[in-house]
């Protein structure tokens, strides 16, 4: 725990604050990929990463991808005929005759040289207008998959080890195609320059291209593993990174500014922000030691042969082995070839950097894929019956089932109350009656239909669900209730949502009505109060005209008067639909045809509220506990 954390969290005792939690995992996503892979096999990376981003460019915008792949061709050959030009030039610049005559001759020579010169700059200039007509679009179509696959996945999958910091791991991959096209553009620029370089610079000299080789090669190398060291710290800081990431929301959102404020949380949560970001730091400042001595000794290396190069061009020069045109231009050689290795050290080390991102990336989408449903085909229609045969559900990681052997029946017309104390699985059971989430063993059938064999967009069209723990979507007040699908293009069955739960006075009571944004924090937009918000999350369910309606604790946050409004508004759709009304308040219990109460996971009463109320069970234990004020 850092000095200057403590002392930036203030109390009145003496008692120190707790510091963040060491997270550590264990299993197949705890090992670092690249903590067993050779540099042979981390450098092999680069070439797959190129095809990697040439496949996905080309599916954006093909024309864009043959510009990049031509101007380092175009690049190459101009860098071909401008020291092919330099040459010609070089010989009656060294030769003998008046200065005016040297220039006239190198004139030709010198002006193709020019021209090259100027194409390289204008291959340059397409490459860079095709990149960005690639990466804003590359960028957006990634970062759209991975929110995709989050949104598609199976419900469960929240619940596995792991699979929030392998998504953090993976927005790492969309944040790197802000810059990969360009770096591999970069790279294949340079790669061809450089081998043109080199063999113009081979042709003038074998020895010489072994020599500039060896005076690159240890920076290449140097690169390569300075970028593992950065990979390394970047996955060993994902889940402190996540944490943090989560917790910045939770501290700065005026949501819970109130909370944080009148609690007295501000300095205890800006002491955990500090704790936690110098745990990443100090991961970060210990591997410092390790990059500057990696990069230290590559370029202590590389300076000793770029020393032995450039001695031995002067070697060749003096002895008159090489003529001293030739002697310049291999000097522009050397220079050009210098330039482009750099670039292709540079790059490929980035290319390399994106290539481990976008594993993750790719890894996250490939498991999020397997986690999608992938249940059968069957449709179902507007559901007439739903029954639960011995259900059993059990979250990964526990030890025991959140619901255990539940048989249930539910018919059009009935209003079914789930009663019982917290953690006994009601939530679980409607997952499970709305097939978000799958019996782990026996069966949940619509109309005889399996869930586990029908397609789930099918039933998911036939459900309204107010959830205990409901958004407060940022979006128009309209998008709030149809949710983005509107069934009309008139706002009357809007507006008959809003009536139903009572809130047209204060809709209109808003700057824009319909169309005020629900986000205080957004110029323009507007704030509910909980029990309005929780009333809007009931007109979205009604709305819908669903055949089957759940509300878990749909009036927690209301007044009586809204409270009274909507459980009469379902008594009077009832007939019509499937209903599910999961409640802590007992009283609300009275307008359900049936009512079973959840212990452990299991039903242990059902019955009509008179009857549980005089059976002497739990139902009328808790009933007594609520009235006993």
């Amino acid at each position: 725990m850092s000095t200057a954390g403590t002392r930036e969290f203030k109390q009145n005792d003496t008692v120190p604050p707790p510091p963040p939690a060491e997270i550590q995992y264990t299993g197949e996503y705890s090992v670092n990929p690249l903590g067993e892979a050779s540099l042979r096999t981390l450098c092999a990376q680069v070439p797959k990463v190129l095809h990697r981003i040439i496949v996905m460019s080309w599916r954006i915008d093909r024309r864009a991808v043959l510009f990049l792949l031509a101007c380092p061709v175009v690049t190459g050959a101009a860098a071909a005929v401008l020291l092919a030009a330099t040459a010609r030039a070089m010989r009656p610049l060294f030769g003998t005759g008046t200065v005016a005559d040297r220039l006239h001759e190198a004139l030709p020579a010198l002006a193709v040289a020019g021209g090259a010169a100027a194409l390289t700059r204008v291959a340059a200039t397409v490459a860079t207008y095709a990149e960005r007509r690639i990466t804003p679009r590359l960028t957006t179509e990634t970062d759209t998959a991975l929110v995709a696959a989050v949104c598609r996945v199976e419900a469960s999958a929240y619940a596995v080890d792991g699979f929030s910091d392998r998504q953090e791991a993976a927005e790492m991959g969309v944040i790197r195609t802000h810059v990969m096209v360009a770096d591999a553009q970069r790279f294949l620029s340079a790669l061809v320059r450089m081998v043109t370089a080199a063999g113009v610079l081979s042709v003038l000299n074998p020895l010489m291209l072994p020599l500039l080789l060896l005076a690159v090669l240890p920076a290449g190398v140097g690169a390569v593993l300075t970028a593992r060291v950065d990979y390394e710290i970047h996955y060993a800081n994902i889940a402190d990174r996540n944490v943090r990431g989560m917790m910045r929301w939770w501290s700065t959102s005026p949501k819970y500014g109130d909370e944080v404020r009148a609690n007295s949380m501000t300095d205890y949560l800006l002491f955990w922000y500090r704790s936690l970001s110098d745990r990443c730091d100090r991961r970060t400042l210990a591997a410092a030691p390790r990059t500057l001595r990696i990069q230290l000794l590559s370029s202590l290396v590389a300076g000793v042969f770029l020393v032995a190069t450039w001695g031995g061009l002067a070697w060749l020069a003096a002895t008159g082995r090489i003529a001293l045109a030739l002697a310049a231009t291999a000097v522009v050689a050397v220079q050009t070839t210098l330039a482009a290795l750099s670039q292709v050290i540079i790059n490929g080390a980035a290319l390399f950097h994106t290539s481990l991102y976008l594993s993750d990336m790719q890894a996250f989408l490939d498991d999020a894929d397997a986690r999608a449903p992938k249940r059968g085909n069957l449709g179902v229609t507007p559901a007439e019956e739903i029954c639960l045969e011995e259900a059993v559900y059990q979250y990964p990681g526990k030890d025991a089932p959140a619901v255990d052997g539940v048989s249930l029946t539910l018919r059009r017309g009935e209003i079914l109350a789930i009663v019982g104390v917290n953690g006994s699985g009601k939530s679980t059971l409607t997952r499970l009656i709305t097939g978000i989430y799958l019996a782990d063993k026996g069966r949940v059938t619509w109309n005889g239909s399996d869930l586990a064999e029908t397609d789930p967009a099918t039933v998911w069209r036939q459900t309204g669900l107010v959830p205990q723990i409901f958004a407060q979507w940022p979006l128009r007040v309209r998008e709030n209730v149809t949710l983005g699908q509107p069934r009309t293009h008139d706002d009357g069955p809007v507006w008959d949502a809003v009536d139903a739960v009572g809130m047209r006075e204060a809709v209109e009571d808003l700057p824009a009505g319909l169309d005020t944004l629900l986000a205080r924090e957004i110029f323009g937009g507007a704030e509910l109060s909980g029990g309005q918000w929780q009333r809007l999350a009931c007109s979205r369910a009604l709305y819908r005209r669903p055949s089957l309606l759940i509300l878990d604790e749909p009036t927690s946050q209301m007044d009586p008067r809204g409270e009274h409004q909507i459980f009469e508004q379902i008594k009077a759709i009832a007939a019509d639909r499937i209903t599910i009304v999961v409640t802590h308040r007992l009283e609300n219990t009275k307008v359900a045809d049936h009512i079973i109460v959840m212990e452990h996971g299991r039903i242990t009463e059902q019955g009509r509220y008179d009857d549980l109320v005089h059976a002497g069970g739990t139902f009328a234990e808790l009933l007594e506990l609520s009235q006993d004020r």
